[in-house]
């Protein structure tokens, strides 16, 4: 990999955890551990000292205390302030809030409102016994009903997002009744704005790995309802909302080798910091073979370089195995199952291959 290529950086903490444990997450699923304040005062004092003094090309650090769900602690808005006293730039929200808080917080939508939250994005996989399954929490299905009134409320446009799977296909219909039964797309509009709803598979990493069961094939997809295919080709600007396996082989095979060829490097780079400390970059997933390091064992120097250097297996195989090998190993080239784009499937191939290496062999 080369060097440190972006301007901005980012620190993330898990300060807050998390009230779900999502089948779909990238990230896995939150320990019990938390950094607290004072020490994640002390690790960003001891990032930007680094960083004037080895990598003064970055221009902005961002700091965040949080990288799951956003706003999950009751002292959020303390949480907020010390993002915008350690951060050189706007705290990031990505359009996120906590849909549990607003369901429970009636002052949080308000306070989201002043902070200048104009849209948020609302996860959905099917209606109420479906959605609860995906999220390993019972009542989320209801949060997330009850969290778009308090948005439309206090004037946030609520935006939902449909992860396709075996599971929700039937339901769609329901889903799309529902929108149209709570009035959606008028009261966004009374807002000046459109309510938004879009469709996609979920990318197949992390936790998604083990819900690979539950991807549809071409076939199945004939039975979603043509309003909601569009609505999501328009909303996300793609012509084909999902290939084949097998187109998506020949696809990578036609176009020849590159490195790296299921992670791009991030327009900003974010250093993850579990609660025990652990470091990732949003490079990939939170899985071991990613880490680059510990705080409480290793110096931020070494950090940087673990990254740099490829030190991580992750990042070492994605620069040295290739694509094709991945493909010889785990693809089909007839398979059916659907996939967004040449990434999501090369994604898929690169966990499962990490994951042998790792429990196996580890880096020969």
């Amino acid at each position: 990999m080369p060097g440190i290529a972006s301007k901005n950086i980012g620190i993330a903490f898990d300060m807050n955890g998390c009230p779900n444990r999502c089948r779909h997450c990238y990230l896995g699923c939150a320990s019990g551990s938390k950094v607290s304040i004072d020490r994640a005062r002390l690790i960003v004092k001891n990032f930007k000292d680094y960083i004037i003094e080895n990598k003064p090309f970055i221009e902005n650090i961002a700091v965040s205390t949080w990288f799951r769900e956003p706003n999950y602690s009751d002292n959020y808005k303390e949480l907020y302030k010390l993002e915008e006293e350690w951060s050189d730039v706007k705290p990031y929200r990505y359009e996120l809030l906590s849909i549990w808080r607003l369901a429970r917080d009636i002052e949080y939508g308000r306070w989201a409102k002043e902070i200048g939250t104009e849209k948020c994005q609302i996860s959905f996989f099917g209606m109420r016994e479906t959605n609860d399954w995906f999220y390993r929490r019972k009542g989320a299905f209801k949060d997330a009903i009850l969290a778009t009134e308090r948005l439309l409320d206090v004037g946030i446009k609520p935006r939902w997002q449909l992860f396709l799977t075996k599971k929700i296909i039937p339901e769609l219909g329901n889903i799309l009744n529902l929108v149209k039964k709570l009035k959606l797309r008028e009261r966004a509009a009374a807002l000046d704005g459109e309510f938004e709803i879009f469709l996609h598979t979920p990318g197949p990493d992390g936790n998604a790995r083990g819900i690979e069961y539950l991807r549809p094939d071409i076939e199945e997809t004939k039975n979603i309802p043509s309003e909601i295919i569009e609505e999501s080709k328009l909303y996300l600007k793609v012509e084909n909302l999902w290939y084949k396996e097998g187109e998506l082989i020949k696809k990578i095979l036609e176009a020849g080798e590159e490195f790296p060829y299921a992670y791009k490097y991030p327009d900003t780079l974010w250093l993850l910091i579990a609660g025990n400390l652990d470091v990732f970059a949003n490079f990939a997933t939170l899985e071991p073979w990613w880490k680059l390091g510990n705080l409480n064992k290793d110096s931020i120097e070494k950090i940087f370089q673990n990254f740099e250097n490829d030190t991580p297996l992750g990042l070492y195989t994605i620069y040295n195995v290739s694509s094709k090998e991945l493909i010889k190993t785990f693809g089909n080239p007839n398979g059916a199952l659907i996939y967004t784009n040449k990434d999501d499937l090369l994604s898929l191939y690169l966990g499962n291959f990490l994951e042998w290496k790792f429990r196996n062999k580890g880096r020969e």
